[in-house]
């Protein structure tokens, strides 16, 4: 059965003429009849009495709500795709690491408000793992987090660079570490770490970094919020690894203290991962562009900022 059949049927049953029906259908009488006629052949039976006006049968009758709701349905969602592609979709949705999230995000949804006003914007603060599987399972549009080629190999995605950036030792304003400029590996070692849960792409960098230099990592304390491990640091000797971009509060703070590490250095990469069937759409593509250009900006303000500098 063709959505065209059904169609011819709708128009013939609301005419009552096979002629009349053509020329709601912009075809000829005879592609008309063909397509009636191939619908009463599937069907077994005949939907229309051949009289001087066309008038339903009795499965024509039962055949009748059925079409229109098929053809009601065919007719928005083609309405619904339509306006997909042409960008005029509800709303957009992103899920992003909590430091792009704070620093970056804000004046990338203003611009992009400002192009395209009837579009909602969401956006949801998760670790990487998890914004990668909303991702993957089609919740949001967009993923902003740190690189992993094991969870975006998959030949649908789009993985677009963004960033690189030095991860940080945070400490108490006290902490013993405070004597290192460049804090060497085995010294952090000693110390209790405060980490991030599973699932952040934070917690697997650090430990494969102490799996690589052949040390223990003496996770303490698990936690998902900035403002959590600035407060657990600053009260003991627990120590914590963070990325350059989660630490911008603490460079501020008088009871913290920042030092880079010695070699080797731990860099994170931060990336946008999306899909190439939604980056073929206008707000999605517009939404993307502005964060290559503006994240890269803010990113090079971020790091030449004179705290920054003398706290690294």
């Amino acid at each position: 059965m063709r959505l065209e059949q059904l169609q011819a049927f709708l128009a013939v049953s609301e005419t009552g003429s096979f002629q009349a029906a053509a020329r709601r259908c912009g075809v000829t009488q005879s592609t008309v009849s063909r397509q009636i006629q191939g619908l009463e052949e599937e069907l077994g039976t005949v939907v229309f009495h051949r009289t001087a006006q066309a008038k339903l049968t009795v499965g024509g009758e039962r055949l009748l709500p059925r079409a229109r709701r098929i053809c009601m349905e065919w007719q928005q969602a083609n309405q619904e795709i339509s306006d997909l592609v042409a960008g005029k979709q509800p709303e957009l949705c992103i899920a992003g690491i909590h430091s792009v999230c704070s620093h970056f995000l804000p004046p990338i949804i203003t611009q992009f408000c400002e192009s395209y006003p009837n579009v909602q914007l969401r956006v949801t603060a998760l670790g990487s793992d998890r914004s990668l599987k909303v991702l993957r399972d089609g919740l949001v549009d967009v993923a902003i987090v740190m690189h992993n080629p094991l969870l975006t190999s998959n030949q649908e995605m789009v993985v677009i660079p963004l960033y690189e950036e030095p991860v940080e030792v945070l400490m108490a304003a006290n902490h013993p570490l405070t004597q290192y400029q460049a804090v060497p590996w085995a010294a952090i070692a000693q110390y209790p770490q405060v980490v991030f849960k599973d699932g952040y792409g934070m917690q697997r960098l650090v430990q494969k970094q102490f799996q690589d230099s052949g040390a223990e990592l003496k996770a303490a304390l698990e936690l998902n919020t900035l403002d959590a491990f600035r407060g657990i640091v600053r009260q003991g000797d627990m120590v914590a690894l963070l990325p350059q971009s989660a630490l911008t509060e603490s460079y501020l703070d008088s009871g913290l203290a920042v030092r880079r590490t010695a070699d080797p250095l731990l860099l994170r990469k931060v990336v946008l991962v999306t899909t190439h069937d939604r980056l073929s759409i206008p707000p999605i593509r517009k939404f993307c562009d502005l964060v290559q250009e503006l994240v890269e900006e803010g990113f090079q303000q971020f790091n030449s900022t004179p705290v920054l500098l003398a706290a690294s």
